[in-house]
């Protein structure tokens, strides 16, 4: 079975969230997802949001950086790069979804990398992502 888990996933493994419990126990019984470039970008932004916010410390949010900077060193996910033609796919799912499951820009990258790197299941907390995985026939969570 090949897993995709969008980038809010991966930070709810990271920071403690209303999702972190689930995102846990999947990942004890999935441990091998993949991470993209897009992940890692994401992820490092959302760390430093919560800083920018004040829900975590600058110190906090440059350690969960260098946590998932040392996870990959270690190979706990897959690395692969974002599949050449996920923007094109991504553009394809807009005019095909957009209008009807209101789909972001980025929603829409998630799920055509998913279909790419020929993922059986995709992961994600977000409604209107997960909507769009199945309607491109992706098992969701």
């Amino acid at each position: 079975m090949t897993i995709y888990v969008d980038s809010s996933f991966f930070v709810s493994i990271y920071l403690a969230d209303v999702h972190s419990p689930k995102a846990l126990a999947f990942v004890k019984s999935h441990p091998r997802l993949w991470v993209t470039p897009l992940h890692i970008a994401e992820c490092f932004h959302a760390f430093t949001q919560q800083a920018f916010f004040g829900k975590i410390t600058s110190p906090m949010a440059e350690k969960l950086c260098e946590q998932l900077h040392r996870d990959r060193a270690d190979n706990l996910w897959l690395e692969t790069t974002i599949p050449e033609r996920a923007l094109e796919l991504c553009a394809e799912l807009a005019r095909r979804h957009g209008s009807t499951l209101g789909v972001r820009t980025l929603d829409s990258l998630h799920v055509a990398c998913a279909l790419e790197l020929k993922a059986d299941r995709f992961w994600t907390f977000d409604d209107r992502q997960a909507k769009l995985a199945r309607a491109e026939g992706l098992k969701t969570m």
